[in-house]
This record gives structure tokens, sequence and C-alpha cells, in this order.
């Protein structure tokens, strides 16, 4: 039986080296000017162009405009969902190629330690913090994942979150870790924990990549809320 056309396009955007380079650094949940993923990925910026059409054409990314520059970003969660699956299948499927060089040695090491997957905590900081959520029952574990009562209050109570009615977002979701082959917490309990650890900047950014670094704040915030240490 031949795939269905929708699955072979999708399948074909990421056969591209620079497109999938794309699509990486955009799981930090930003948007990029075209220039700037340009300049990430080391291509010219026809090239980048080009590409970026394609990517949006196919309902991956969005953009918008503003005066003379293009921002582009993940069309939403289920785009940041499926490229971080690709990207954990890749990295299990083959054998994953050293750093090329210092610079990106050290940009993966601290991807390894935390940093975000789209709009939730990842790396090892995200896994732990998911222990620690099971392990204080706020998350069960059980058939899947799922947020309990005492979660729900903990949500409320600690990040100030409600789930607004009518959203189709699941509450919470399993994302298997790229490099930790575990799963961390997403859905919407994961990026309201991401957002607010930004916010009280319990973790901030590391440059202009994915990568976060959890300040002294944030550990202790998240061994006094949570019980991790991090």
């Amino acid at each position: 039986m031949p795939q269905p056309p929708q699955l072979a396009e999708t399948a074909a955007l990421f056969a591209d080296r620079t497109r999938a380079a794309f699509c990486l650094a955009l799981l930090d949940g930003r948007a990029w000017t075209a220039g700037e993923i340009a300049r990430h990925a080391g291509v010219r910026p026809s090239t980048a162009s080009e590409q970026l059409s394609r990517l949006i054409e196919g309902g991956l990314l969005t953009e918008e405009r503003q005066g003379r520059h293009r921002y582009v970003r993940l069309a939403g969660p289920e785009a940041a969902d499926l490229i971080e699956a690709l990207a954990s299948y890749a990295t299990h499927a083959s054998n994953t190629p050293p750093p090329q060089n210092l610079r990106e040695s050290v940009r993966l090491s601290a991807e390894a330690r935390a940093r975000t997957c789209y709009d939730h905590l990842a790396g090892r900081l995200g896994v732990a913090l998911t222990d620690a959520m099971i392990a204080r029952g706020l998350v069960a574990a059980d058939d899947g994942l799922a947020v309990t009562p005492d979660g729900r209050t903990w949500l409320a109570d600690t990040l100030g979150f409600t789930r607004p009615p009518g959203t189709r977002r699941p509450l919470v979701r399993s994302c298997l870790d790229w490099t930790e082959r575990r799963p961390h917490l997403a859905g919407a309990l994961g990026a309201a924990l991401c957002a607010t650890a930004l916010e009280r900047q319990w973790v901030r950014r590391v440059g202009s990549g994915r990568a976060v670094k959890v300040t002294p704040e944030g550990t202790e915030a998240f061994q006094e809320l949570l019980g991790a240490t991090v």
C-alpha cells in the first residue's frame, strides 16, 4: 500500500541537513530572524530563505514580519514533539558522530545538562524534575502520565497555573529525552514549569541556543518545592 502523500511530504522536510538544523535550533521555543538562523546553520541568506519557505509551506514553521525582519518559529507543540521524537530516534538508531570542535562539545554538554525542548525543560534537569514530581505524588506514572489532585493543587498554589477551559493541549504528556533516553514532562504542566523557572530566574538561558543553567535560586527552589537535587 503506498504511503499517504502527507506523510511522505512531511518526512521529506527533514531530508535536508539545513532544514533539520533549522528545526533543531527552533526547539528553543523562540522566534528567530531569517538572518540569525542562517548564521547559526552556516548558510547564505538566500539558501535560508528558500529552506524556511519550504518548512513554512509544510506546516512545521510559522512566520511573521515586523518591518524588514522576517521572524520564524515552530508552528506549535505538535511540531516540536515530532522534531524531538525524530532527534531521539536518530540518536538511538545511529552512531552519533563526535563533536567537530571544542565549541560544539561545550554546547552539547550544556544542552545535555539542561535545555529547553520547545516550551518545557529537558536534559538531566528535566528528567530530575520529572522524577521528583512523581516521587512527590504530583504526577502519577502508573498508566501513562497523569496529574494527581495534589498535583493540580500544587500547580495552582505554586505556579499560579489553572488550565484554561476548552484547551486541547494535554495537561501533562511524556516526551522522550534524546540525551537521557528517559521521559521528561511536556504538555501544559511542563510549559508552566518552564515558564515559571525562566520568569523567576530559577534557570537562565546560556548564549543563544537551547541550553539553560540552574541558578543558585533555582537550586534552592527546586529542592524546597520538589525535593529535587539539581
